[in-house]
């Protein structure tokens, strides 16, 4: 397994393809705007990166609806939330529309970007872990799950973002 960054590391850049999911047109229609992330475009703002071991399973579920409902504290602290999994595109389409996720869904499906922060794991592909990347692209927390049956709450996440924009 790779070294994960360091807090007080600039993080390295990267791009993934992914897609969120979005309410369109006069009629409340949901879409899911497919498009590639890449870290340093979102400079400038706080970003939660969430890995997660996999779309439609139970922890994972409970974990991206828990931050997806909370989407508001996170904008409120001028954050974004990105998921991060191995699974496509298409799955994380599934997956968005079946549980309403409102944010980016990153598909990691060769664990490039896993492998950057250290927590590929054998068996279950990507260890459940949280990166808080600050404005400035530097690694202000993380937290990386040895079993994953848990994960950090939206409170303690919230914490954070604030305790780095203060």
């Amino acid at each position: 397994m790779a070294s994960s960054p360091q807090v007080g590391e600039y993080v390295a850049d990267f791009s993934l393809p992914g897609g969120v999911l979005l309410t369109a047109g006069d009629h409340g229609e949901t879409v899911f705007e497919r498009d590639t992330y890449t870290l340093s475009a979102a400079r400038g703002r706080p970003l939660v990166l969430a890995f997660y071991p996999g779309d439609n399973t139970s922890v994972c579920t409970k974990q991206l609806c828990s931050y997806s409902s909370g989407l508001d504290t996170f904008t409120g602290l001028g954050a974004q939330v990105w998921g991060i999994s191995p699974q496509d595109v298409d799955s994380h389409e599934a997956f968005a529309r079946a549980q309403d996720l409102r944010m980016p869904l990153l598909a990691d499906t060769g664990r490039e970007a896993a492998r950057a922060f250290g927590v590929t794991a054998p068996g279950i592909g990507v260890r459940r872990s949280v990166f808080l990347i600050g404005p400035d692209g530097v690694l202000r927390w993380k937290h990386v799950a040895l079993l994953g049956a848990t994960f950090q709450s939206l409170d303690t996440l919230a914490a954070r973002i604030a305790e780095i924009t203060a």
